[in-house]
């Protein structure tokens, strides 16, 4: 017996037939985007230097006005990948840095599919957008930002890393640099150098060690804070080059000082096989700078320097170094007897306004403390604040001593 056939059910089954090929099409079409993504993800000599390199590509595209929440997941992606990378477990870091890549890769297909769209309906080529875009977490605890530098004439990473207050070593990981790569002109660097304020007080200066930074305040207030140079580690028989901790006042100001060699610093020269030199007179040889500022703990200036590069390290004979562009505003602010304080906290922690939990750790240079962990830890607990911290951030910030002020809430 034969089957009668009606127009309707001939219409029908055609439209079934080409809804299996539609479907058979998009299964075809994920499976080879996934399968090229894959390759291409494995392809990757430096998943890290890839994954850094596009997420600071995107910092400075517009799509990172356009897609801001998007751009804040990638950086959370990415700030994990890197948070694993330093503590060592590598295979968990790379899932993380490939995950990086594919969320640019999706926000900047996003971006340029709009942009097409966009183009063709209004015939107006989109304008560009702000070359810095910054969003803080509100907070009187926090100082520094997240940013975008340009690089200018005679720039190099050790001295772009002095001026901004970060590491090297986070300025070529934030953009994707390595020892060899090298900078030009007008390029745009990615940096965070968000921190911690210490310790308020009403008027004066505090130095704390560990984060080489300087906090003036005034009547209650923060009035700059300014990368240092502090001194070195060194600690010996012969030497102590560490800066000390401890109150002080402001007992002299001088412009184009007069440097008296310290006699162990006389010693060391001699050690060197250098020139000995007992005083050095004010200009471009005089290693204090065009200004210096005499504190009440013995030996123990707050001065500019001719080497500009040398700031944010510990690499002075124990005085407070800072940049000369910085101190030409700083030094007509400072008064005789102005109080301060060196004081040395490698970990700090602030809760913002929102309830945002942000802990920063530093390397414990002077060996003074011996168990970050634990200190950071009480830090919590006595904030009543272990309930709403993700320990996991936690652990990765405290293994890390980045340096930078990090969301630890969960």
């Amino acid at each position: 017996m034969f089957a009668i056939i009606t127009d309707d059910a001939v219409q029908d089954a055609s439209m079934k037939s080409s809804n299996n090929r539609f479907k058979s099409y998009i299964r075809l079409s994920l499976f080879l985007l996934f399968t090229s993504l894959f390759l291409a993800f494995t392809a990757f000599a430096d998943v890290r230097q890839d994954a850094g390199s596009m997420v600071s590509n995107l910092h400075l595209s517009p799509s990172a006005t356009k897609y801001p929440d998007d751009i804040k997941s990638l950086d959370l992606v990415f700030e994990i990948a890197e948070r694993y990378f330093m503590a060592g477990e590598k295979e968990n870091a790379d899932k993380f840095f490939l995950l990086a890549i594919q969320k640019a890769q999706i926000i900047d297909s996003m971006f340029k599919m709009n942009d097409v769209v966009e183009v063709a309906e209004t015939k107006i080529v989109p304008e560009p957008a702000e070359e810095v875009i910054v969003i803080e977490p509100d907070s009187s605890r926090l100082v520094g930002s997240k940013g975008v530098y340009t690089v200018v004439k005679s720039d190099n990473v050790k001295l772009i890393a002095a001026k901004l207050g970060v590491s090297q070593k986070h300025l070529r990981s934030m953009n994707g640099l390595n020892d060899k790569s090298t900078l030009k002109v007008g390029q745009k660097l990615a940096y965070n150098n968000r921190k911690i304020i210490p310790q308020q007080i009403k008027d004066g200066i505090i130095v704390n060690i560990p984060d080489r930074t300087l906090y003036y305040f005034k009547k209650g207030s923060l009035v700059t804070s300014l990368p240092v140079a502090v001194g070195s580690a060194t600690k010996n028989e012969k030497y102590v080059w560490q800066t000390p901790v401890g109150k002080f006042k402001i007992t002299a100001k001088m412009k184009d000082p007069t440097w008296t060699v310290p006699q162990s610093i006389q010693t060391e020269m001699e050690e060197k096989g250098k020139e000995v030199l007992t005083s050095v007179a004010a200009g471009p040889e005089n290693p204090l700078g065009k200004y210096a500022i005499k504190t009440s703990i013995p030996g123990i200036l707050i001065h500019s320097t001719t080497r500009p590069s040398s700031i944010y390290s510990f690499s002075s004979h124990g005085c407070i170094r800072i940049s000369p562009d910085n101190m030409e505003d700083f030094f007509p602010q400072i008064k005789v007897n102005t109080r301060g304080e060196i004081i040395y906290k490698p970990v700090k922690l602030a809760v913002t306004e929102n309830g945002r939990v942000f802990l920063e750790v530093h390397q414990d240079i002077y060996n003074k403390n011996s168990n970050l962990v634990t200190e950071a830890k009480q830090m919590v607990e006595k904030q009543k604040l272990s309930g709403v911290v993700d320990w996991e951030k936690f652990k990765m910030v405290v293994n890390r001593k980045s340096g930078i002020a990090e969301d630890i809430s969960l």
